[in-house]
């Protein structure tokens, strides 16, 4: 009863404290106007992307024809595209889509790189040159001019999405990774786990990566914004996800040739893309003063 009664007071208290810094944290991204503006556009996004299916008032492909070519109204908010398909709706169901591609791709995409990159600092020699070789002649191409070309290789689809959001952003986050490594893996206490007799992989994924974690964070959110441009890029440009697909830039593609009949159908996807990208960007530099103990 006694070691019941002393124990619990600690264990109470380890919840509390790191409730206390989450709070602090989460404080620290509305302490300022323009990141306070970032992360709300952000959360706001988030949420349309998780509840849009629910509160979009039509499908994202229901064609209403006596509709068709109507702005935006009380019944139909950001108006209709030519075939009658409520805008507002594409949207919502699109945020899905464009965030979960861009997310997930960039998930992936740092866990890779953030693999390869402490392989090839901690390891150094053969390995880091042979990878660091690869990924310059990666980075020689532009992002879109590469993901264009993979997509030529693997074909149209969602995952072939991902695949190139990973293959194109895994070696800048690598060489992130890799540089913060190389001023770490000489700190004192690398070389006690070293001297502990501490296997490599110990030594990078206990010792060293909670160094890396901040760079690797701040980073993640920038590829995250690139990402998103990225995705709606290659709906743009009709190399990505096909029709019927709401992905924002084929949304765009297809109000591109109705512009002037039909500005809205234009406008409010692209002011959506826009807005995510500024958010996110703005965002990342609240996550940078959080990382950095910063207020």
């Amino acid at each position: 009863m006694t070691v019941t009664q002393s124990s619990s007071p600690a264990n109470s208290g380890v919840a509390p404290g790191r409730g206390r810094r989450l709070l602090s944290s989460f404080r620290v991204l509305f302490d300022r106007p323009v990141t306070a503006f970032g992360t709300s556009i952000f959360l706001l996004f988030l949420f349309l992307a998780v509840a849009g299916p629910w509160l979009a008032p039509y499908g994202s492909n229901e064609q209403i024809y006596s509709d068709a070519r109507q702005p935006p109204s009380l019944a139909h908010w950001f108006g209709t595209d030519q075939l009658g398909r409520d805008v507002f709706s594409r949207i919502l169901y699109g945020s899905r889509e464009v965030l979960f591609e861009a997310g997930l791709g960039t998930l992936m995409a740092l866990f890779l790189g953030m693999t390869l990159g402490l392989i090839a600092g901690y390891r150094r020699g053969w390995i880091d040159e042979l990878l660091m070789r690869f990924f310059d002649s990666l980075l020689a191409l532009p992002a879109l001019l590469l993901a264009l070309l993979l997509l030529g290789t693997i074909g149209r689809s969602r995952y072939s999405v991902l695949i190139v959001i990973v293959i194109v952003y895994t070696p800048i986050i690598a060489r992130v990774a890799r540089s913060v490594v190389l001023s770490v893996r000489e700190k004192a206490f690398v070389e006690a786990a070293q001297i502990q007799g501490e296997s490599s992989l110990h030594i990078m994924f206990r010792e060293i990566l909670p160094s890396v974690m901040p760079a690797l964070t701040v980073e993640g959110a920038l590829r995250f914004s690139y990402a998103i441009f990225l995705v709606a890029s290659l709906g743009f440009l009709g190399v990505g996800v096909q029709p019927p697909s709401p992905n924002w830039g084929l949304l765009v593609s297809e109000a591109r040739p109705h512009a002037a009949q039909l500005p809205w159908s234009l406008f409010f996807p692209a002011a959506a893309i826009a807005l995510v990208v500024i958010g996110v960007n703005l965002m990342a530099d609240g996550i940078k003063r959080i990382l950095m103990g910063e207020r």
